[in-house]
């Protein structure tokens, strides 16, 4: 600190300082104004991310769109929304999915999935500091030719778990055309 064109020594900076600041409160205030600036500057730093819409101007909550693209079957892109609350330490757990033929689907990609009941994960975003995680699950059902997403958060929530589904036919794919 400079006072009458000279430094002060940090001893000194203090001392002239003392009642300044109450009982901590500068200390206080300043940590918490760093803290919100990293939270604001983290929630914008998606990748995927193609949309954000303010849920209002005297509401700290938004919703984020990610694009995502499946990473093997990869002419399958998701569009996944959700709610981040940027200074809560714990987002919703609500999500919507929507999932689309975006390129080509062929069998070499259907081969290299998981085709157990349970699928893979494919996607998995932290919606919290306590072990909360949005998940994006891929299922394929064989009987209908169809690729089923799931996204769900993994932990319970108001008595249950928050989910959403789409789904993909694979009819008239190139994983499925009968060679000419």
């Amino acid at each position: 600190m400079k006072t009458n064109g000279r430094w002060l020594s940090s001893y000194e900076a203090r001392t002239s300082m003392k009642g300044t600041f109450k009982s901590g409160s500068f200390v206080k205030s300043t940590v918490l104004g760093l803290l919100a600036a990293s939270v604001f500057t983290l929630a914008g730093c998606s990748d995927s991310e193609v949309g954000d819409v303010s849920l209002g101007l005297f509401t700290t909550k938004d919703i984020k769109i990610d694009a995502l693209q499946d990473p093997i079957v990869t002419g399958v892109t998701c569009h996944i929304s959700s709610i981040e609350a940027n200074l809560d330490l714990s987002d919703p757990s609500d999500s919507s999915i929507a999932c689309r033929q975006t390129g080509p689907i062929t069998a070499e990609m259907l081969n290299a999935i998981d085709k157990s009941d349970s699928g893979e994960v494919i996607f998995k975003k932290s919606k919290s500091v306590f072990f909360k995680n949005m998940k994006l699950r891929r299922i394929y059902d064989a009987d209908s030719k169809t690729l089923i997403y799931l996204s769900y958060s993994t932990k319970e929530t108001s008595g249950s778990y928050k989910h959403s589904l789409s789904t993909v036919p694979l009819w008239e794919t190139l994983a499925f055309k009968k060679p000419a």
